[in-house]
């Protein structure tokens, strides 16, 4: 019982970080900006390691189990 939080902690942390990653690297590879208003290259780091920390939650998680 105490493994279900985990397993959904984990795949929601995973799919956010992943989609985050995908979404960002598919701006950077068109040149379009990441963020409104904000330096390309700083909206781009900071996604970047927004998306690599959820992931790392993510897989944290799935160790919990």
């Amino acid at each position: 019982m105490e493994s279900e939080p985990a397993i959904f902690a984990g795949t929601v942390f995973s799919l956010f970080g992943g989609g985050l990653l995908a979404w960002t690297v598919t701006r950077v590879r068109r040149q379009m900006p990441v963020a409104e208003g904000v330096s390309p290259r700083a909206s781009a780091a900071v996604a970047s390691v927004v998306s690599v920390l959820a992931l790392a939650v993510g897989a944290w998680c799935f160790t919990r189990l």
